[in-house]
């Protein structure tokens, strides 16, 4: 059976999806002349800031479009649903974006990713724009702990990015800034949970299939296999399931400080989410951690897909500002 959605043509929805976000946020976004997929910021970038580009497959939002803005990322280059951007718009995002001091560029670890916005570096190299690369990998499912550079970027981009931002419009240095987005993605971890799948906007048919009455634990924000299937069981048994996985890796002490988000993968609603963050605060006070700021709601999601991820960024002094540090994107403020 086929899906619904209210979208024009599947080919279409990407490019017709921009169009409405530039018209909804003029005052946060506008494109690159000849280039739609290149997303900028009107008050980020300026003359000896390092440049922030994200970027990355549709489908997803609000990232990456909808963290683009003062504080935060100065452009983002934009794919088909589920698919990297081309070279082309991340070029266009890099030389919009560079006030002379080099341009960094983050992103989740997907190969088709890691591969245009490797060949976009070269091509800007020829131009001189000096860029450096920090890959997203808070998918404690998607490798083990000793093969964290194989592991997936999933909902932690939102604080990693945040906090790499953050570093760039307090006019860190490009090494620091570097350093600063490395460090948020160590101390980043994040475990999802499917219950339903999505569907794309060129075929209209589910991407995978999952019993009735069955989850997912582990899956990655494509459909990617997860690390276990099995019966669906009640808010507060999946909660500690995924808390556990994040609380055993993260290794914290009593008295440390986490930033939180319980993300909806889509079509999860609110009622639900803050039922899982009722169980994570419970789980947080339990282990002596202390809550220092939270975020529950759609911010990383996969299409309409059911479900849920949580993580948690382990913070310290300089997380801390850095979370901490005033933005003003399209879709997200502090």
């Amino acid at each position: 059976m086929k899906t619904k959605k209210l979208i024009n043509s599947g080919t279409d929805a990407v490019d017709e999806m921009l169009q409405g976000i530039l018209a909804a946020h003029p005052r946060h976004l506008y494109a690159v002349e000849d280039m739609p997929r290149a997303i900028i910021a009107r008050n980020g970038p300026r003359k000896g800031k390092v440049g922030l580009v994200i970027g990355g497959g549709s489908g997803h939002e609000p990232t990456f479009l909808g963290f683009v803005g003062k504080g935060l990322a100065d452009a983002a280059a934009i794919g088909n649903v589920f698919a990297s951007p081309p070279p082309d718009p991340i070029v266009a995002c890099a030389m919009a974006v560079d006030g002379g001091v080099g341009v960094l560029f983050m992103y989740g670890n997907y190969a088709g990713d890691v591969m245009n916005f490797d060949m976009a570096a070269e091509m800007l190299a020829l131009d001189e724009i000096e860029v450096r690369t920090v890959l997203t990998t808070d998918d404690v499912a998607s490798a083990p702990a000793d093969q964290r550079d194989r592991r997936r970027g999933v909902a932690g981009n939102v604080f990693i990015f945040k906090a790499a931002g953050a570093a760039c419009d307090l006019l860190y240095s490009f090494d620091d800034v570097e350093r600063a987005a490395r460090h948020a993605n160590a101390r980043t971890y994040t475990m999802g949970v499917a219950l339903s799948p999505c569907s794309l906007p060129q075929t209209l048919r589910p991407n995978f299939l999952i019993g009735e009455g069955e989850m997912e634990i582990g899956m990655g924000i494509h459909g990617e296999p997860g690390v276990a299937r099995e019966q669906l069981r009640p808010a507060d048994a999946v909660t500690d399931e995924l808390m556990d996985s994040i609380l055993r890796e993260m290794k914290a002490d009593r008295g440390d400080r986490v930033a939180v988000l319980v993300n909806s993968l889509g079509s999860t609603p609110m009622m639900e989410l803050y039922i899982m963050m009722r169980r994570v605060k419970s789980r947080l006070d339990d282990a002596g951690l202390i809550l220092h700021t939270s975020l529950v709601g759609n911010y990383c999601t996969s299409l309409e897909m059911a479900g849920a991820s949580i993580t948690v960024m382990h913070l310290d002094d300089e997380l801390q500002r850095l979370i901490d540090h005033p933005c003003d994107c399209a879709m997200f403020a502090r």
